[in-house]
């Protein structure tokens, strides 16, 4: 069809060429006398088209067609000058888009050829130039012209979707002619040149479902009450095509997935009319039951349903809640049941949508009914006592074996079995109580006190006979009831303060008194004076009536010398039945006061006291004393400090005297540092050389010409010579000994402390003096002297 199409376009082509054919010769016979460049158009190759045109800046067109692909390069035009009188002294020259590499140019006839394949969505036209030029001298006969070859286009490329899928959603049921979704397509052809890029959309699949607007591709629903629920998804392809959707235009397709949107159009229905349910007496509050589930087709918030209970005798035991998870209603246990009083309940459950679509209320009614029905189970039961908890009392003091309370309990169950009780003794640590495991009777074991503990709370079991896994717990409190068994005292240990010109009637203290018995046996207190001191001429006691009493002075003139401490028996009788009484001692002191009737001092010491001093003077001038005496021991340890010598020369005593230098030396090298002299031993000058570690009383002469010069300063000949006289010393022990090399100064009794000795050596040297030496060298004695001894011996 391609083929056949192009020819038409060739004849028509032809056609257009001879109109300006006829109209060129015209022309040309009115402007032959002016020289001008002349271009012929040429299409196909059944003739030529001359084209002349005024010479000057005028914008000549060559046409070309795309996708020309004869075997020969295709002629675009001819250019010619006027001037050319076609014995070759002319050159045409071109340049500009492509010449050269896609135009070339016959330099002496003026012929341009297109070389290559044009693509006019590439490139639409091409700006070139021309000139006539000597072909000897290459100067430009004529200035230089410019035209354009334009690309002609062909329908050649087919209509493309900007998306290969689209993807679109429609709510169900919607009425017909609904949008969907607008598809779109473009054609790269040129749209101001014939029916190319005129597309015209059409749908291929997904009738009778949908369609599409022939001019805008707008696809809408074509079929009333689409259900999602009966299919959800469909597949629609829509094609483009060119050329107005004529025979022989290009066409594109794309796909279109639809989706139907859920609306809530079904109502909730429940898959059986009856629920049939179990559950045990023993269940506790808040225990699922069982589950009930109405089928809802609809999706997502159409779907949610939501369940209650309407009706039945079982309301008031149980309710139902929504899981929205799974969409069920669940059943729940809404207090206890017992299967001794009723064995079955029946329930009406309702499922109703939670959101309802207006538009779909015709539909019916969004809800749906069933009846549950729930069995109870018998369970076997722990006993149940009559009371949740009990109160007893009894009295403090009663005998043992007194009956305190009785506590019952039974078993719920049809079989009634035999209960027996105990105690639970973590709660009666002191076994204070009893229980008869028959009755349930409480006893104490032991007097109770009141005042120790008022109440005891305890615990009581009771478990059935044969299953002694089955048990129930009670608490008990029992009250201790007081009993008037303790006498009132002194709240306090009082201890009253009386002044020696105290006036007669003047009150000094208010005593109050505490009874650990209850209030009925306490308060209120009576106070009074033991009969045989009702007369006593010192002091008096007035009974407030408020549970206080006050101490009163009878006489004027007290005196700390003659009496400073009185003690007062004063009788407290409490309110209970019958009433207890306590005789408790005040006591009171004589003390000095001043004018004011504040206290000055209480001892009877102080009255002798010069007046003039008083307790704060006293205590400075004793401070003083002290600090005197400190002063004195401090000054006299000083003295004896200093009096101490700083090197006892006692013989005990034995240390090494250092020598400081403050010289860090030079090195080996440095021999002017410090005088070698300050290591020798001045005795060693002498020629005398003490060992000391041989008996003091031993000696012997150095070897002549091994002793240094006094002022030697060579230290490597000094130490030298010393090895070589420890070394060639005949009175030496075989064993190790430190050389003394410094000088420890003069008139040392203890000699050489060295330690270097071997208890092993066999020198033949006396030790015995060490017995000389004392107790501080007593054990060296019994080392070294016992040698004689163990010879003896064996």
């Amino acid at each position: 069809p391609k083929m056949k199409e192009d020819n038409c376009l060739h004849a028509a082509l032809i056609c257009l060429g001879m109109l300006y054919y006829s109209h060129a010769i015209t022309t040309e016979k009115l402007n032959h006398a002016r020289p001008s460049l002349h271009g012929h158009h040429e299409k196909g190759k059944e003739g030529q088209v001359l084209h002349r045109s005024k010479r000057g800046w005028v914008w000549n067109q060559f046409f070309v067609i795309e996708e020309y692909t004869g075997p020969d390069p295709v002629l675009v035009g001819r250019l010619h000058s006027d001037i050319d009188s076609g014995d070759g002294n002319i050159k045409y020259i071109l340049s500009g888009e492509g010449a050269g590499i896609i135009f070339v140019i016959d330099d002496k006839s003026g012929n341009i050829h297109a070389t290559k394949t044009l693509d006019r969505e590439e490139r639409a036209q091409y700006t070139l130039t021309a000139q006539a030029v000597d072909r000897n001298t290459n100067r430009p006969l004529e200035p230089p012209s410019e035209f354009i070859v334009k690309v002609q286009d062909i329908n050649d490329n087919p209509p493309e979707f900007l998306h290969e899928n689209y993807h679109a959603n429609v709510p169900e049921r919607s009425n017909v002619g609904t949008s969907v979704i607008q598809v779109t397509a473009s054609d790269a052809d040129d749209p101001t040149y014939g029916n190319s890029a005129k597309l015209v959309y059409s749908i291929l699949e997904g009738q009778p479902y949908f369609s599409v607007e022939a001019q805008t591709g707008i696809i809408r629903t074509a079929l009333p009450n689409m259900d999602r629920e009966a299919k959800e998804e469909y597949h629609v392809v829509i094609q483009a095509k060119d050329m107005g959707g004529h025979m022989g235009g290009l066409s594109g397709t794309t796909k279109v997935t639809i989706t139907l949107t859920d609306v809530n159009d079904n109502p909730p229905k429940f898959p059986q009319s009856v629920y049939q349910m179990s559950v045990s007496e023993a269940a506790v509050p808040g225990e699922e039951v069982g589950r009930v589930k109405a089928k809802d087709p609809d999706i997502g918030e159409n779907g949610l349903v939501a369940y209650s209970i309407i009706d039945g005798d079982g309301m008031e035991m149980f309710e139902i809640t929504t899981d929205y998870e799974t969409q069920e209603g669940v059943v729940k246990l809404k207090k206890l049941l017992d299967f001794e009083t009723k064995k079955s309940y029946s329930l009406k459950v309702e499922a109703a949508n939670v959101h309802i679509d207006p538009k779909f209320i015709s539909n019916g009614p969004f809800k749906d009914t069933v009846t549950v029905k729930i069995s109870v189970e018998d369970a076997d039961e722990p006993p149940v006592f009559l009371k949740p908890s009990y109160i007893f009392e009894v009295q403090e003091n009663a005998a043992s074996g007194t009956v305190v309370g009785k506590v019952h309990a039974k078993d719920p169950d049809a079989a009634n079995s035999a209960i027996r009780y105990s105690i639970d003794r973590h709660t009666d640590l002191e076994r204070y109580f009893i229980i008869n495991a028959e009755d349930g009777n409480i006893k104490t074991i032991k007097a109770l006190d009141r005042e120790e503990i008022a109440w005891h709370n305890i615990s009581v079991f009771a478990v059935e006979v044969h299953k002694q896994h089955q048990e129930a717990k009670v608490p008990v409190a029992i009250k201790v009831v007081d009993v008037n068994d303790n006498a009132p005292k002194f709240a306090a240990a009082y201890e009253a303060f009386v002044c020696e010109n105290a006036q007669s009637n003047q009150q000094f203290i208010t005593i109050s008194a505490d009874d650990k018995d209850d209030s009925a046996n306490g308060p209120r207190f009576i106070f009074s004076l033991p009969p045989e001191i009702i007369q006593n001429r010192n002091f008096t006691l007035r009974d407030n009536r408020d549970n206080t009493a006050s101490v009163l002075v009878r006489r004027e003139g007290f005196s700390r010398q003659k009496q400073d401490l009185y003690l007062l028996p004063i009788v407290i009788s409490d309110g209970g039945l019958p009433p207890l009484s306590s005789t408790n001692t005040l006591t009171i002191r004589v003390c000095g006061c001043d004018s004011n009737g504040s206290l000055l001092s209480c001892n009877a010491e102080a009255y002798v006291l010069n007046a003039g001093l008083s307790t704060g003077a006293l205590i400075a001038i004793l401070a003083c004393i002290v600090i005197l005496l400190v002063i004195v021991v401090l000054f006299v340890t000083l003295k004896r400090q200093k009096k101490e010598p700083l090197i006892v020369f006692e013989e005990e005593d034995v240390r090494e005297n250092i020598i400081t230098y403050d010289d860090e030396g030079g090195g080996e090298e440095d021999t002017e540092a410090f005088d070698i002299a300050t290591l020798q031993n001045p005795d060693g000058i002498n020629g005398f050389i003490p060992r000391k570690d041989i008996k003091p009383e031993y000696q012997y002469m150095p070897r002549p010409g091994l002793r240094p010069a006094p002022n030697s300063v060579d230290v490597d000949d000094f130490i030298n010579t010393r090895i070589q006289e420890a070394d060639n010393d005949p009175t030496a022990p075989p064993y190790d000994s430190i050389q003394i090399y410094g000088y420890e100064g003069r008139g040392s009794v203890a000699g050489s402390l060295s330690s270097l000795e071997s208890a092993t050596t066999d020198s033949d040297l006396d030790y015995d003096y060490l017995q000389n030496w004392g107790p501080r060298f007593k054990k060296l004695a019994d080392l070294y002297g016992s040698k004689d001894t163990f010879d003896d011996d064996s």
